[in-house]
């Protein structure tokens, strides 16, 4: 997937912040909880969030989900058109079907 003009590549933390991100729905407090940081040099969840990579949604949870550029800049650095959590999902899917006996 090509990047769309003025879309940097993420850096590996940033790579691993919207997988997190992608892998299963989260609550703000969560994400707080775990990725702020009060190092300059590793503002992860500031930059995603000034970078449009995620967003927070409504709700009593106030869910963070990653937008379509993040979608994107995620793809990308998997080197495929799938997110992290479509392949997690794939995967547990197929791994039941095998433990069931109805998969390959």
């Amino acid at each position: 997937m090509e990047p769309k003009p003025g879309e940097p590549q993420p850096s590996l933390i940033m790579i691993q912040f919207l997988q997190w991100v992608a892998d299963r729905p989260r609550r703000r407090e969560d994400v707080l909880d775990a990725w702020q940081s009060s190092c300059p040099r590793f503002p992860v969840w500031e930059d995603a969030r000034a970078d449009g990579l995620v967003r927070q949604s409504g709700g009593g949870e106030n869910r963070v989900e990653l937008t379509e550029a993040g979608r994107r800049a995620l793809a990308r650095a998997l080197g495929g058109d799938k997110i992290a959590g479509d392949q997690i999902a794939g995967d547990q899917i197929a791994g039941d079907q095998r433990a069931s006996g109805s998969g390959p």
